[in-house]
């Protein structure tokens, strides 16, 4: 799926939550970098070209551990103990991208290193993915102009 479904996916569950949590900027900052961060093991996206990306991407492939709800798991734990506020918002969005690609050709190995595979019949670019993208920002506008009027 591309970066842009993606962010038009988390933005409308970011506003849905927005109202319940305490720290709003930090889980809007938290959801967008977890949103990102599953294709920083790819070349092609746009985290992919970081300096700390290439390295990483040497010891794993795109779609492998870090494109799995184990690895999104360990991460948050991490994040609860380091700092907590920001653990809801990065496991929300990096949650929805992996719930997303699971719905694409390519699929996900969701409980890494086990080999079982969720895919499904969604082409990364596609018209369908595009009709997904539309429908969303669409509602994205409406909730932003409803929370503001």
């Amino acid at each position: 799926m591309l970066l842009r479904t993606h962010y038009a996916i988390a933005v409308f569950f970011v506003i849905l939550f927005f109202s319940s949590v305490e720290h709003k900027i930090i889980f809007v900052v938290a959801a967008i970098v977890g949103t990102q961060l599953p294709d920083i093991d790819s070349r092609y996206s746009r985290i992919g070209h970081r300096n700390v990306a290439k390295i990483l991407q040497w010891f794993t492939k795109h779609r492998g551990i870090i494109h799995s709800f184990s690895f999104l798991i360990v991460l948050t734990i991490i994040l609860v103990l380091v700092w907590p506020v920001s653990a809801f918002g990065f496991f929300l969005g990096y949650g929805l991208h992996l719930f997303c690609d699971s719905f694409t050709k390519d699929g996900i190995r969701p409980f890494y290193p086990m080999k079982a595979k969720t895919r499904g019949g969604l082409r990364t670019g596609g018209k369908l993915e595009l009709g997904i993208f539309v429908s969303f920002v669409i509602v994205d506008v409406m909730l932003i102009l409803y929370s503001v009027f």
